[in-house]
């Protein structure tokens, strides 16, 4: 297993998200008031990006910026057509003040 650090806390602030990439993987790591999830930045539609659109922090649910797909940020599990199938989670942990995702 690998670990990507994300960076400081201070600079992924509550209600937002940030892509980051590990070789040819994108992943999204977002700040739901505290908590840290991390998904896969690709809608399970038809692979476009998933992360670089809009998200309901209060909900906790990304938004497909294709084609309005709605996918639960903790889970990866898909809530509306057109996607069908979960994208991929990752751990998230806090150390040392440093947002950092395990990637398998």
């Amino acid at each position: 297993m690998a670990e990507l650090t994300v960076g400081p806390v201070e600079e992924l602030p509550p209600g937002e998200v940030k892509i980051v990439r590990a070789g040819e993987l994108a992943i999204g790591v977002y700040n739901l008031d505290g908590s840290y999830y991390a998904i896969e930045d690709r809608c399970s539609h038809d692979d476009g990006p998933l992360c670089e659109g809009d998200f309901d922090a209060d909900e906790g649910v990304a938004i497909c910026p294709r084609h309005g797909a709605r996918i639960e940020i903790c889970t990866g599990r898909p809530l509306s057509l057109p996607a069908v199938f979960p994208v991929e989670t990752f751990p998230v942990r806090v150390e040392d003040g440093l947002v950092k995702v395990t990637i398998a």
